[in-house]
């Protein structure tokens, strides 16, 4: 049991870096002092501890006060409770929805929002053969993964909103998404590129990635007589971390699941267990705050900020990331065949052909049915209502890929309910979280534009070393990818997104109204230091413009459907965030539970384990998908997915999986989620959901 535990955690571990995907960089406040003393003041207290941001319900504002002065060493979280009622109401945008799509019905399982937690949770569950209803309050499926267009002198040109940098999503890999790609047999096409730009106070330098000797060549270049040291102490943080590294080819985030039959799916990792028992001296360490094991290593100036550069994807730079997000870079970045990936026809295709897997199986996809409410009866999820009025039933389970923030609005506090249930909204209500988002969208003329220099789409621009990583002045990211896809722009253009990392305080906006003069101001105030990024690159950038559309956090929040357009969830590395679990309970683990205090209710997404990120966020979809059926479904999945190549044998746990197998049939599903299909030898045999649905239907009618 020992051993078993061990590989349970190592398949925590696993995967958890393929979270590297776009970013957002932030602005540092300008005039703020005097901006925000006009403005709704929250009741909020935010300090530089979980615990106390948890809190957060004392006077003044620190989440404001946080960003006037921010410095290297700072890790900064915005808190607010949900508890206390908007004072305003919140702006809408054109292009969003009405939300009043949607009709009455019966399935198997809802799922509340279409980012990717939601719809590779909505798809496996089809695939598992249940009757699935994926309802999404925007016209747009992906979450935070879409596109949108802008029609410019009777030309499209297309911009993506969210993530923009993706690693193995052209061939099999152990990406999650990639891997779940395969499992739904379903295609998308992309380009790709072998590095990303980074502008610095030093200058323009190149991260490339496939090339262990590029990157010491790099390490050379850029730290002088430190070079030879550099590389030492970089191999030296490899070599520390590389038992839990090769923990990622052991087993995989889709093994695992919330219930006992996490003994048969993860067996496969006994050998690697067995092989290297030093991991369960490592498994505090996977959760655990990098930057301890950074500081015992690494001193080199250069390498430091690079690991935090790395590390800001998940929302912190090393102080405040878990071990674990660095380990799939340390592992697989140096490998050959590592690239990154530019989707042919922009981002939204990652949420489009995960819809396909969905519909392939019988699943459906509402878009423009914004859910008003999660019901419950007797301590269970019955399914939700939407805001134009009906009622949409759930046989098995409600699972909500909304923010934790946004979830517990959808459940209003009753009379009666349990104790369990209402410290459960307070806690999640009140949990530390990142900062907003500031969007620049740039529509450019590229006539006689040469970008010869940028050898990359993707690229970071840091402007002081000495302040935070997390500070929306300071750190921001532009992306273009019509270098590669130029099915995105008329030809002769080039579209840029510019945007800043999750730090934008979002109490200066919050009473300006879109379209006043003191907000189109206020755009172009926190929005400057994008350009400035830009120019970097493009010195003439002003001159090309076509047109400019500046995205503040108002838009991103109502566009992403995020609640005051925060970038995720924050909870610090190194001590477990409420409402964490058993697992919380031995390990740091710094993630809620996917369960729920209420039957049948459960969550999935980047607040979700394993965290931040594109390929996270579908890894806990999944996840919450496997938990929710027989572990012998769960099994037989694994099983085809390990034929589909060789990179992906290593998913059937094999001979070791069906010894634990006949163990735990019986607790697969756990028992708060089993149905009155499930009341025959208590689940022992799984459950044929697509024939039981097909003489449902069919008796329906006849």
């Amino acid at each position: 049991m020992k051993l078993q535990f061990a590989s349970a955690a190592i398949a925590l571990v696993a995967a958890l870096s393929p979270s590297v995907d776009a970013f957002s960089p932030a602005t540092r406040p300008s005039g703020l002092v005097q901006r925000t003393s006009a403005l709704r003041m929250s009741t909020t207290e935010v300090e530089t501890t979980n615990g106390e941001a948890a809190a957060a319900t004392g006077s003044g504002n620190k989440n404001v006060a946080q960003t006037e002065d921010t410095s290297r060493e700072k890790v900064m979280t915005f808190s607010y409770d949900m508890s206390m009622e908007a004072k305003y109401e919140k702006p809408t945008y054109p292009g969003t929805g009405n939300g009043l799509s949607g009709d009455s019905g019966e399935y198997d399982i809802i799922v509340i929002g279409s980012g990717m937690g939601g719809l590779t949770c909505s798809a496996l569950s089809a695939k598992y053969g249940s009757k699935v209803l994926c309802l999404e309050s925007h016209i747009k499926v992906g979450g935070s993964a879409h596109t949108f267009s802008r029609m410019h002198n009777g030309e499209k040109y297309s911009f993506e909103v969210g993530p923009s940098i993706f690693e193995g999503l052209d061939r099999p890999s152990l990406n999650p998404l990639r891997m779940i790609f395969d499992i739904l047999e379903e295609t998308m096409p992309v380009e790709t590129y072998k590095g990303l730009g980074f502008w610095t106070p030093e200058g323009y330098w190149r991260f490339p990635i496939g090339t262990k000797k590029g990157f010491e060549e790099l390490l050379m270049e850029q730290c002088g007589e430190d070079g030879p040291k550099a590389i030492k102490e970089w191999n030296a943080l490899r070599d520390r971390l590389k038992t839990l590294g090769g923990s990622t080819t052991a087993v995989a985030l889709l093994n695992l699941r919330q219930d006992a039959g996490f003994l048969s799916t993860t067996a496969g990792a006994l050998p690697f267990v067995a092989k290297n028992p030093d991991v369960f001296a490592d498994l505090p360490l996977t959760f655990d705050d990098l930057s301890k094991t950074v500081d015992e290593i690494v001193t080199v100036p250069f390498v430091r900020n690079f690991i935090d550069c790395m590390c800001i994807f998940c929302g912190f730079p090393a102080k405040g990331a878990m071990t674990a997000h660095i380990l799939y870079i340390l592992e697989r970045f140096f490998e050959e065949s590592a690239a990154f990936s530019v989707p042919i026809g922009g981002t939204s295709q990652l949420g489009e052909t995960l819809q396909r897997g969905l519909e392939k199986f019988g699943g459906k996809l509402q878009l423009n049915a914004h859910v008003d409410e999660i019901l419950i009866e007797d301590n269970r999820a019955v399914g939700v209502r939407l805001k134009n009025g009906n009622v949409v039933k759930a046989r098995k389970a409600v699972v909500s890929n909304a923010t934790p923030f946004d979830t517990v609005k959808l459940m209003p506090q009753k009379e009666g309910e349990s104790k369990k249930l209402t410290k459960w909204r307070d806690d999640l209500g009140t949990l530390p979280r990142h900062g907003a988002i500031s969007h620049l969208f740039l529509g450019v003329d590229a006539t006689g534009l040469d970008l010869s220099h940028l050898e990359d789409p993707a690229h970071l621009i840091v402007q002081d070393w000495n302040r935070s990583m997390q500070d929306s002045q300071n750190l921001c990211s532009f992306f273009i990818p019509s270098l590669l896809d130029k099915s995105v722009c008329p030809e002769g253009k080039h579209v840029i997104h510019v945007y800043s990392s999750g730090g934008e305080p979002y109490e200066p906006w919050e009473k300006l109204t879109p379209g006043s003069e003191e907000y189109e101001e206020y755009k172009k105030e926190r929005v400057e230091i994008l350009f400035q990024a830009v120019e970097k690159a493009i010195p003439d950038i002003r001159d090309r413009l076509e047109f400019t559309i500046i995205g503040s956090p108002l838009a991103h929040e109502a566009f992403l459907r995020r609640d005051r357009g925060t970038y995720g969830m924050a909870w610090a590395a190194g001590s477990s965030a409420p409402q964490a679990g058993i697992l919380g309970s031995v390990l740091p683990f710094p993630f809620p539970n996917l369960k729920t205090p209420v039957d049948g209710l459960l969550r999935c997404g980047d607040s979700c384990f394993p965290g931040i990120g594109t390929p996270s966020a579908a890894a806990s979809g999944a996840i919450a998908a496997n938990t929710m059926t027989h572990v012998d479904n769960h099994l037989k999945l694994l099983e085809e997915a390990s034929k589909k190549d060789p990179i992906y044998k290593f998913l059937d746990p094999g001979f070791m999986g069906q010894v634990y197998r006949p163990l735990v049939q019986g607790f697969t599903p756990s028992a708060e989620l089993r149905t009155e299909r499930f009341a025959t030898g208590a689940g022992v045999a799984p459950v044929d959901y697509t024939q039981k649905n097909a003489e449902r239907d069919a008796a329906a009618s006849s």
